[in-house]
């Protein structure tokens, strides 16, 4: 069954009212993603639970199934996979314009197949994505690559290396690691991405029989094994939908709990969410935000204005600066948000402003916030994921109705987002556009 809508929808929110309830937090995006891509790597079934029914996800899905893999839903939230039947090295070209992690398959296509042909990803636009450090580091792999319309791999068989990404990317960091995990010898990844859904795809891959040193850090040690066995496998907790719901309930004076969190991953998060005034109560993976708080920025030594600044992990992570662009907007004081990796992601805080919030946008990669400002209901369009989500949760905080279109891109990273807010009181409907 896919989540993609067959017609344009629309949300229709009335904001001003607390919620009160526990919300479970899905599992990881980022993480499903390329765990089911790295699935081509084993000789056996994987049973995968705690998958989210996203549209991303359902697209990776046919992807992976377009490929020769079997792949059947099996509960709710879980996945069987049979890879046994990869046999086609070609990656559809229309599922791969949909989400940027069909890139994800070259890794796990060389390593078994010994050939990739792979088209441009799609996913959001929100500035230059590089797919330089793919390229390089699956090159020193052993892998011969075509450039043209699409990305054409080929090799007799890859060989261990020494690898230094030249960015901290995490899918770059997620391909080597499965085309790795395969090849005899010992590859080293230097400035490797250590993000939570990284950790999560080399623990997975681990408990399949991969060698894989140095988890958590910024060196990773593969040394390749002949074959991957089938298994089981719990996708992590997703952070970034903790965080989303973090400052939902902030911004609209709600008592909420949510479950399901791995206060681990939040290392960065907390303290973020604390500068701008968010008190948090925490008790294993339950994390619970108390009602009515009095949102107050917590300025730096000497008076000054402080900032919040994404970046690679373990430093606060840039799928959260749009919401804490939203949060800001109703605390008291003024904050310099500042969007290192991508330059389009802060564009959509016109619709913000829209709404009567005071931003002011210096450049591409930074915007001061100065609150609370009084929001009221507007007519927007979601430009991307984590925008989308920024402006559901203003539409939440603000006085009227708020309609919200192209709600598609929400969809693609949290899970019946509508349904599971109408859970804790929120008035929000679903409607063709």
């Amino acid at each position: 069954m896919a989540v993609a809508p067959a017609v344009p929808e629309a949300f229709v929110i009335e904001g001003g009212t607390p919620l009160q309830g526990r919300i479970r937090a899905a599992g990881n995006k980022n993480g499903a993603l390329p765990i089911l891509a790295a699935t081509l790597l084993a000789d056996d079934d994987v049973t995968l639970s705690n998958v989210p029914r996203i549209r991303d996800v359902e697209t990776m899905i046919e992807l992976v199934a377009s490929l020769g893999a079997d792949v059947e839903w099996i509960a709710d939230n879980e996945l069987r996979v049979r890879p046994q039947g990869l046999s086609s090295h070609e990656v559809d070209t229309e599922l791969a314009t949909r989400i940027r992690a069909s890139f994800l398959l070259a890794g796990p296509l060389l390593a078994r197949l010994g050939r990739a042909s792979v088209p441009p990803p799609g996913g959001d636009v929100i500035g230059r994505r590089r797919l330089d450090p793919h390229i390089h580091a699956l090159a020193e792999l052993g892998a011969q690559i075509d450039i043209g319309a699409r990305y054409e791999m080929r090799t007799a068989g890859l060989r261990a290396n020494h690898i230094f990404l030249d960015e901290a990317s995490v899918m770059a960091t997620e391909n080597t690691v499965m085309a790795a995990a395969l090849t005899p010898g010992e590859t080293v990844i230097g400035n490797a991405a250590c993000e939570p859904h990284v950790q999560d795809l080399c623990r997975f891959l681990v408990s399949l029989g991969a060698e894989i040193e140095g988890v958590e850090s910024n060196v990773l040690r593969i040394r390749g094994v002949e074959k991957l066995r089938g298994g089981e496998w719990r996708i992590a907790p997703e952070h970034i939908e903790v965080g989303s719901f973090i400052g939902l309930a902030a911004v609209t004076g709600s008592d909420v709990t949510i479950e399901n969190a791995e206060p681990n991953d939040l290392l960065s998060i907390i303290p973020a969410f604390a500068r701008l005034g968010v008190r948090l109560e925490i008790d294993g993976s339950s994390i619970r935000v108390p009602p009515n708080q009095d949102l107050v920025i917590e300025n730096d030594l000497g008076d000054q204005i402080p900032k919040i600044e994404d970046g690679p992990w373990p430093a606060f992570p840039a799928d959260l600066t749009s919401i804490a662009v939203a949060v800001a907007t109703q605390a008291r004081g003024t904050i310099l948000i500042f969007e290192k990796m991508f330059e389009n992601r802060l564009f959509f805080v016109d619709k913000l402003v829209s709404m009567g919030a005071r931003i002011i946008v210096c450049d591409p990669h930074r915007v001061v916030v100065t609150g609370p400002a009084r929001l009221y209901g507007q007519r927007m369009a979601s430009p991307d994921i984590r925008a989308g989500m920024a402006m559901l949760i203003a539409a939440l905080a603000a006085e009227g109705v708020s309609t919200i279109g192209n709600v598609g891109e929400i969809d693609r990273g949290y899970e019946r987002i509508d349904e599971r807010l109408r859970a804790l009181g929120a008035t929000i409907e679903r409607v063709e556009a």
